[in-house]
């Protein structure tokens, strides 16, 4: 079997130069000390302040400008990925289907009309809409796009690893959220072992644990509060390649460690966070990461598409 490639950092930094101008470099916030009862430094990566409320533009635009003039974009998305290829789209002049599963969040789907984007909802979870927008493609045509698992798509989320990188240098360890494996992915194959990198799933969205105890990517079942972002049943081949390399250890919360956080985030820093985004808190706030005296931690915030009123 041919080894799965995964982006070096000379292709995160030319994917950095492609995609700029595009997506914002979005700030970090330093919590003073105190704001979470633990030894260390918490530094939060605010990535939900791109233009579409997740980083998921990052490998949107790479994936699109990585092609020669294309019409037509065809992605499956639990929403997040589908709303930044829709974003990407319009600002690229290209059409874009766009294959939504019935479980995603209202707020979600009715987003994605107005970026001109043909919306198409399917009975199920991502993966159903994954093989529609696959069987969409094989018939109709079009450039494909997929929400973690392409070359493209995974160096774009790597340069938000470059991000942390130059704005906290100090830090020892990043936690990040795993629901297809693209954000990790790309950010493990930046830090490639120099930074401790974390992976944080809620009880629900465990396909990495599975991989991890598989020896490789298997199906699961998903389920729970963070299905719409994180709901991948099976880790992507390119996060699993980075991820056995590069990724140190696997954490695990619960939803209502995961609300818990949400609204931890709302009072504390007056932030919204979706509940997938909010697993990297949640880590912190369970005890399931505890950092050491003097360690510098980076939470990733890489999502904000969730009704304010769930939060506040």
């Amino acid at each position: 079997m041919n080894r799965v490639t995964t982006p070096s950092r000379q292709d995160i930094i030319a994917a950095a130069a492609r995609i700029s101008g595009y997506i914002r470099r979005t700030p970090v916030l330093t919590l003073e000390r105190g704001a979470i009862d633990l030894p260390g430094q918490v530094v939060l990566k605010l990535d939900f302040l791109q233009p579409t409320g997740t980083f998921k533009i990052r490998g949107a635009f790479n994936r699109l400008l990585s092609e020669q003039d294309p019409e037509r974009v065809v992605a499956a998305s639990g929403g997040n990925f589908a709303r930044a290829i829709a974003h990407a789209a319009r600002h690229l002049g290209v059409a874009a289907d766009l294959f939504v599963p019935d479980s995603s969040p209202r707020e979600k789907i009715d987003a994605l009309a107005a970026y001109g984007a043909t919306v198409h909802v399917v009975p199920g979870v991502y993966h159903h809409a994954l093989t529609a927008s696959q069987e969409f493609v094989a018939s109709e045509g079009g450039v494909f796009a997929h929400a973690y698992d392409q070359i493209e798509v995974v160096t774009g989320a790597g340069t938000c690893g470059m991000e942390v990188a130059l704005q906290v240098p100090e830090a020892r360890t990043v936690l990040v959220a795993v629901g297809g494996g693209g954000l990790i992915g790309g950010i493990s194959s930046w830090f490639r072992g120099e930074v401790k990198v974390m992976g944080v799933e809620t009880e629900g969205t465990a396909s990495m644990a599975a991989a991890f105890a598989a020896g490789g990517p298997v199906a699961v079942e998903v389920s729970g509060i963070a299905v719409s972002s994180l709901g991948s049943s099976r880790i992507g081949d390119i996060a699993w390649e980075a991820a056995s390399q590069w990724v140190d250890g696997l954490l695990q919360v619960s939803d209502d460690d995961v609300i818990e956080a949400q609204r931890w985030l709302w009072q504390t820093t007056r932030l919204i966070a979706e509940p997938g985004t909010a697993t990297t808190v949640a880590a912190l706030l369970s005890g399931a990461y505890q950092p050491s005296e003097g360690e510098t931690v980076v939470a990733l915030i890489c999502g904000a598409n969730t009704d304010p009123g769930s939060v506040v």
